[in-house]
């Protein structure tokens, strides 16, 4: 299966962050390390718009076929059309067929290759339209509240106007933002990560780290250097 990692070289909350040293090593290598490790994964290909992210992936083994246009590596602009733009470019220089792909954000550095392949796994094993990889919500998703135009907090489900212990309720989980493995057409149709037929791959929490800001970095590296990523 070919994997897809998005950087782009915009980024507003960390700016550099896909090139940043963690740990000894740009943040993006970590991402592509375990790509590579991986049994499940057949190619690396780099999106990205900024010359310096894909010198420095090159070096770390991927492959930067064609630099993503500008158009998609802004603020707005969903990374779902840059996959698909790389899908596209790559089936019509080459003339293959890729009916799925495993996108790697590279602000999930702490995901493994055995992760990699348990979620392919699961994408395989189940016939999926898509397999999406999460943690378990620090606090049920029913304590979640609002703050209305007043100033109140008001609930944020309906319903949920209830004390209850924290075991009492279901658990929820959050994207982690590690592993996501679509089917190309379905996602070209729906155009959303949650396609039907999508299972989770849990993953725990401290391999669940996803990258924003500075905080996040440091927290990432103290991680890794506990538990020797």
């Amino acid at each position: 299966m070919i994997a897809i990692i998005p950087a782009r070289g915009g980024s507003k909350g960390l700016p550099g962050k896909n090139i940043r040293d963690l740990d000894g090593m740009p943040l993006i290598c970590h991402t592509i390390k375990s790509a590579l490790e991986s049994e499940s994964i057949t190619r690396v290909i780099i999106s990205t718009d900024d010359d310096d992210i894909a010198i420095v992936a090159k070096e770390c083994g991927a492959e930067v076929p064609f630099n993503r246009p500008s158009k998609l590596a802004k603020d707005n602009s969903m990374v779902m059309d840059a996959y698909l733009y790389t899908i596209d470019r790559l089936v019509e220089m080459e003339n293959i067929t890729i009916d799925s792909f495993i996108a790697l954000l590279p602000t999930a550095p702490l995901r493994r290759s055995y992760d990699i392949d348990m979620a392919v796994e699961i994408f395989n094993f189940n016939k999926a339209d898509s397999v999406v990889s999460v943690t378990e919500a620090d606090v049920p998703a029913e304590w979640y509240r609002r703050i209305d135009s007043n100033g109140v907090l008001r609930d944020y489900f309906p319903d949920t106007n209830t004390i209850k212990n924290r075991q009492e309720f279901d658990k929820s989980y959050i994207p982690n933002g590690a592993i996501y493995i679509f089917r190309t057409e379905k996602l070209r149709k729906i155009r959303q990560y949650y396609l039907g037929k999508t299972y989770p791959y849990i993953m725990p929490a401290d391999r669940s780290v996803d990258i924003d800001e500075i905080l996040d970095f440091e927290w990432a590296e103290f991680l890794m250097q506990k538990h020797e990523f």
